[in-house]
């Protein structure tokens, strides 16, 4: 029988612990599961409420921290240090896994031992609205070579995960650590992505594995500042793996996958400076500093085709622009490809 780790992770979240608690231990029947509350020095009764869930199962254990480690340390603290079964997973307090998501993931795992981690579709569900029902059957699975995989990523320049729908190999995680602290925002995905340049990448085609709470303050709040900040984390993050994989990745591959992941971001950052003017919004988005986010990317960000979409739209001007949005062709284009990327992840996870 195959053993599972759930590291939970609470701060603040007290609330939500029996719903999280109660979807690792529940439906998943056929793997030995345990589960580690790691509370973060809450100051409401969220260790209280971890206790008492222990203490009605024996497959439970509390660690409550006296002072506040932060997320990550948190994280690596379950991972590397309590984790002890064959396979792992990082499930937020808010957040939830659908029934037999560990024995569908497990399945996979035995049956391919060159799999380091794997992940299906995550349900997005808000606190306020009843929980979307979840896809428990799948159409089988899809184990990529973990190399093709990482490519793929660089070329998207973001991530297809979450993280609550993912199990990893415990070994694996050991091996290649946890979370990276300089990454307190985009850690995860460079450590997906590390994983991937060491093994395979396992795929559960057709089901929902976990739900992810998105709060409904988060979804009504739009930052548009933010959208710089975005892309520098994910620079960043797409920086460190190439660094954490200097032993699986030659110099050249290495190389090549830096312009590739430059390239694309560069050509993201122009695009949002350019939507800025399609929705009149100059105002609020950092299209100077969008601009000199793509320059720092690939040198010759003026050659990009995003470039000259942006160039067109100040040639326009802010106020008309977004009248004559729909006739940038530019545009258009690159809301299809939006669209048809969204659709994509939807069926492969990719």
């Amino acid at each position: 029988m195959s053993s599972v780790s759930v590291v939970i992770p609470c701060y603040r979240y007290g609330h939500f612990l029996e719903q999280s608690v109660g979807s690792a231990l529940t439906g998943q029947d056929g793997i030995d599961v345990k589960v580690l509350i790691i509370d973060d020095a809450s100051p409401d009764d969220s260790a209280d409420a971890a206790r008492r869930i222990a203490k009605a199962d024996p497959r439970v254990e509390v660690l409550v921290h006296e002072r506040n480690k932060g997320h990550l340390a948190t994280y690596n603290e379950g991972l590397l240090e309590w984790a002890d079964g064959d396979y792992t997973v990082l499930l937020s307090a808010d957040d939830r896994l659908t029934p037999a998501a560990l024995v569908r993931a497990a399945a996979l795992l035995d049956a391919h031992p060159n799999v380091g981690f794997v992940y299906g579709h995550p349900v997005r569900f808000e606190t306020d609205r009843p929980l979307p029902p979840a896809r428990t059957q799948g159409r089988g699975w899809s184990v990529w070579p973990g190399r093709w995989w990482l490519e793929k990523r660089f070329r998207a320049g973001h991530g297809c995960i979450t993280s609550p729908e993912v199990v990893v190999r415990t070994d694996l995680q050991r091996r290649l650590g946890g979370y990276d602290p300089r990454l307190p925002h985009s850690g995860d995905i460079e450590m997906w992505m590390r994983f991937a340049a060491h093994a395979d990448v396992g795929y559960l085609r057709g089901v929902d594995q976990a739900y992810y709470r998105v709060h409904s303050a988060s979804m009504s709040k739009t930052d548009f500042s933010g959208q710089l900040d975005d892309l520098r984390q994910r620079k960043a993050a797409y920086d460190v793996v190439l660094e954490h994989s200097a032993d699986a990745l030659g110099e050249a591959d290495r190389a090549g996958l830096a312009r590739t992941v430059n390239r694309k971001l560069a050509r993201q950052a122009l695009y949002r400076a350019a939507r800025a003017y399609d929705r009149g919004r100059t105002d609020q988005v950092p299209v100077d500093e969008l601009v000199a986010f793509a320059a720092d990317c690939w040198p010759r960000y003026e050659h990009l085709r995003e470039f000259a979409g942006l160039s067109v739209r100040r040639r326009v001007g802010t106020k008309a622009m977004p009248y004559l949005q729909p006739l940038i062709l530019s545009s258009v284009v690159h809301k299809t490809r939006e669209r048809l990327w969204w659709r994509t992840w939807r069926r492969t996870g990719l």
